[in-house]
């Protein structure tokens, strides 16, 4: 019976949940694995949170973009965020710079950087582009290959 009743609360909180969450930012692409399901507070299903954290997948969830020119004229981005799930996610970021027509300004930094964002707990970054050209970014995360 206890099993039984397990059962029907981890598929109900899967119905529940919701579908996967998206960056509040278009230019902010959450891969597989590191965005995540949100899960409503619910009396049923907080003493399972942990299961059920991690039966939804739950993950980072983007909560601000800061925009701001240095007085070089480089822009200046800030990214904040939040770990919604009960466990450390660790992911790889890419940020590419973007000029006015929308296209790739090639740079040498725009390479793949692991970084882990600890359980239940806040998360930023702060990238300056690498050239003046910059006006706009894209930032892609992936799943840490490392990561099991």
């Amino acid at each position: 019976m206890v099993k039984h009743s397990l059962l029907i609360v981890c598929i109900g909180a899967l119905i529940l949940g919701g579908c996967a969450s998206k960056s509040s930012d278009e230019r902010i692409n959450m891969g597989k694995g590191v965005g995540g399901d949100t899960l409503g507070d619910n009396i049923i299903t907080r003493p399972f949170a942990v299961v059920i954290s991690a039966l939804l997948g739950q993950g980072v969830e983007i909560t601000e973009v800061i925009e701001a020119r240095t007085p070089q004229g480089f822009l200046d981005v800030q990214m904040r965020g939040y770990n919604k799930a009960y466990g450390t996610k660790r992911f790889d970021y890419r940020v590419e710079w973007l000029d006015s027509n929308g296209m790739v300004i090639p740079t040498k930094t725009s390479v793949w950087i692991p970084v882990s964002a600890l359980e239940k707990s806040e998360v930023s970054f702060r990238f300056i582009a690498p050239r003046k050209e910059a006006v706009d970014f894209r930032i892609n995360t992936r799943k840490n290959k490392i990561t099991k």
